[in-house]
């Protein structure tokens, strides 16, 4: 027979989980796949110790791996993108093109507001990093700009513009689990994202100001072009490609299958355009792009993609769904907040609760999906309880489950950016400004009251039985 977690047995998977994570990452130095098993361990011993069955326990773990696979199968398909895009020569001339006309005084702010665009345009925030972001990488560089401000940049454009494009799939799933629909959350989500990102803009001006003076290396700058000009055909007829990504997405085709689609027009315009044999094309799909231009800052740069690039993100996200739904099955969550949850009497509390609530789910687990799912589940009947609307909500869980979840150095986000751009997360999270600014202009407004709006669904309750009556 099951019993109720106590709340000392709730705390265990959660504190060993954030503690074995905190050593990996900063004293091992060996990534958070070892955490990630060691708080399935701990969590799989609570289940065991409460009175779940080891069947119930492992159907968990698969009901939660099964909420990732769309997202699963979508990094795959990037990483024959990022493949494709580089051996067609579409990735190389954009680098060949931003290096050419994109001026220094402007470049960090750009790198933002052009990612931002994309983002929200592709519905992506992954798959605008690997793209446009990886340019952008190689482009900053080489005039000089510390890595770590580029990364931050490129990151803080793609999730302004993953939260906010009606195409993403945190986007849908928040206002999903929040109970309101979804343009009512979009347009909600202005009144943090637009602040945010413009403030964000400003402070990348004022540092990469600084950052790049007395440091802008035309020689390297130079090298690059020409070895990116001798290992590619480049024209600005190539870049047609990531238009019709972008218009693709605008027509909001299935992600999936617009991804395949353009990742294998890559393949065919490196074989046509670039004179690559099939061989060739189907070696870089799966293992990415090997350059030999001779240059090492070039071959540095293109050295990227493939589907097995993308495994390691995917074996992370892998086993920390599988946490989550274990979290979320023996209501190991739900033990912790239901206590704090009972003393919540007003709005400001409420906002705030939420907000933190989905930031410990967030480094408890590093995934996007359960940081949003399990706090807007918790807390969606107190919202109605206390007459708030639920696009509070809704808007609060993506504050922090899709943005806030960058800042943890464990966190897929950020692994999967480290990964794709080369660099570390100590270095880019300190520049994630969008990342620290939306969650808290969320809590300044939850104790303010400014833009929490109200809704009395009694009432409404009532009026739809009444309406249903006279039919």
């Amino acid at each position: 027979m099951r019993k109720n977690i106590s709340i000392s047995l709730a705390f265990l998977p959660i504190l060993t989980l954030i503690a074995s994570g905190a050593a990996s990452i900063f004293i091992w130095k060996a990534g958070m796949f070892i955490p990630l098993i060691i708080g399935i361990i701990t969590t799989v011993l609570v289940g065991l110790i409460s009175g779940y069955k080891w069947d119930d326990l492992q159907q968990m773990m698969v009901n939660g791996v099964s909420k990732a696979l769309p997202a699963i199968f979508i990094l795959l398909v990037i990483g024959l993108i990022v493949g494709t895009w580089i051996s067609s020569g579409v990735i190389p001339t954009m680098i060949y093109y931003g290096l050419s006309f994109i001026h220094p005084s402007i470049f960090v702010p750009a790198v933002a507001l052009v990612t931002g665009i994309v983002a929200v345009t592709l519905g992506s925030s992954f798959t605008s990093i690997a793209t446009i972001g990886l340019a952008f990488m190689v482009i900053g560089e080489g005039m000089g700009f510390p890595p770590g401000i580029i990364a931050g940049a490129v990151m803080s454009g793609a999730f302004f513009g993953d939260k906010l494009s009606p195409l993403s799939d945190t986007t849908n799933i928040a206002p999903a689990m929040a109970e309101t629909d979804l343009f009512s959350h979009v347009r909600h989500m202005l009144w943090d994202t637009i602040p945010a990102f413009i403030i964000s803009l400003i402070l990348y001006g004022i540092f990469s100001g600084g950052s790049h003076q007395h440091t802008i290396d035309t020689d390297k700058i130079d090298m690059i072009l020409t070895g990116i000009q001798k290992s590619f055909f480049i024209h600005p007829l190539l870049l047609l490609l990531p238009v019709l990504t972008i218009i693709l997405m605008m027509k909001r085709l299935p992600a999936l299958p617009t991804l395949m689609i353009v990742g294998l027009f890559g393949g065919v315009l490196a074989y046509f355009i670039q004179g690559q044999s099939l061989t060739s094309i189907v070696n870089t799909m799966t293992n990415g792009f090997h350059a030999e231009s001779g240059i090492k800052e070039v071959d540095a740069l293109l050295n990227s993609g493939g589907i097995a690039s993308m495994l390691n993100t995917i074996g992370l996200l892998t086993i920390a769904t599988a946490l989550g739904g274990l979290l979320e099955g023996t209501s190991v969550f739900q033990t912790l907040i239901r206590p704090i949850v009972k003393k919540i009497k007003s709005a400001s509390s409420l906002i705030v609760t939420t907000i933190v609530s989905t930031f410990v789910v967030a480094f408890a687990s590093g995934a996007q999906f359960l940081a949003i799912i399990l706090p807007a589940r918790t807390f969606v009947e107190t919202y109605k309880d206390l007459k708030i609307d639920t696009k509070n909500l809704s808007r609060c869980v993506e504050a922090a489950g899709t943005v806030g979840i960058t800042l943890v150095p464990w966190g897929v986000p950020a692994v999967f950016a480290a990964n794709m751009l080369g660099v570390g997360v100590e270095q880019f999270i300190p520049y994630l400004f969008f990342a620290f600014l939306v969650p808290v202009i969320n809590i300044i407004y939850g104790i303010t009251g400014w833009t929490i709006t109200k809704k009395d669904y009694q009432e409404k309750s009532l009026q739809e039985t009444e309406s249903l009556g006279g039919n």
